[in-house]
């Protein structure tokens, strides 16, 4: 069982790993990725269009989103849909930031009187999971949350069936289990696609992490960004710093693939060695 402590820093580190990676976040082109003008060592403004009005220390949309669902679970002893949805539609009515598609297709689900989420196969909602460990009381009861909570927007059975997998693997490395090798002994736990993105993600940790994300594929699809994220937790499973470094400079959806791959390595290790002024972030 984890400590509200460690939720806390878990919360908080993801928060930085969003703020971090919204630099070169929706950047793809690889030209434009390696002559961006970004100090990798410090917090930035986001180089891509889409997070228009932004700036360093900012969140992305997903990072937005993730400190929603922290406000939400503050006060509360479980986790209420329901209640949360419309927790959620309050703040998106009048959000500023960018308005993705799984949000935009849920919002017109809600106002058409269906409350189920859209068939969105992005994988951002995973990252957003962590503060679901305050209302979850054991592993069964956490995975049930998180079921939940990604269905309300992301109701993909991919989606859903690798925020499972991240789920049961957050909750046992956090019980000091190794990563890498409780990764490959759940594994077979899941349906084939799951195993064959951690095959690919293990086997390539000895490879360079750009070309390595790159050819996974850099977008917002579970398909892609699954064995991105098992690649960064398997080549850097004792270098936070690194690990975000070396992400953020990938370019594409580095929120996500950051989110998820911190959410894991803090709740086994800590953050504590992320440089200080990273923890500057504007919530």
């Amino acid at each position: 069982m984890f400590t509200k402590e460690k939720i806390d820093e878990i919360i908080r580190a993801v928060k930085v790993a969003d703020s971090y990676s919204l630099g070169s976040h929706w950047v793809y082109d690889e030209t434009q990725l390696l002559e961006l003008p970004i100090n990798w060592e410090k917090l930035n403004a986001p180089q891509a269009m889409w997070h228009k009005g932004k700036k360093a220390g900012d969140f992305t949309h997903i990072g937005d989103q993730l400190q929603w669902l922290d406000e939400y679970v503050q006060d509360k002893d479980s986790f209420e849909p329901l209640e949360y949805l419309t927790f959620w539609q309050d703040k998106m009515s009048t959000y500023n930031g960018y308005i993705d598609g799984a949000t935009r297709n849920t919002l017109a689900n809600i106002e058409a009187g269906n409350n189920s989420g859209s068939d969105s196969d992005d994988f951002s909602v995973i990252g957003r999971i962590a503060p679901l460990l305050m209302v979850s009381k054991n592993e069964d009861e956490f995975v049930s949350n998180v079921e939940k909570f990604v269905q309300l927007s992301h109701n993909s059975p991919k989606v859903i069936e690798s925020a499972i997998f991240f789920a049961r693997l957050l909750f046992r490395v956090g019980e000091g289990k190794n990563i890498e090798l409780e990764i490959l002994s759940l594994k077979n736990a899941f349906d084939s696609f799951i195993v064959e993105g951690v095959d690919k993600g293990t086997a390539s940790k000895d490879a360079n992490s750009f070309d390595t994300i790159r050819t996974f594929g850099p977008a917002c699809g579970v398909d892609e960004g699954f064995s991105g994220i098992i690649h960064l937790l398997t080549k850097y499973p004792n270098d936070l710093q690194e690990l975000l470094v070396s992400n953020a400079k990938a370019g594409g959806d580095t929120s996500s693939r950051a989110m998820v791959a911190t959410m894991i390595f803090v709740a086994n290790k800590s953050s504590e060695d992320l440089p200080k002024e990273w923890f500057e972030i504007n919530c």
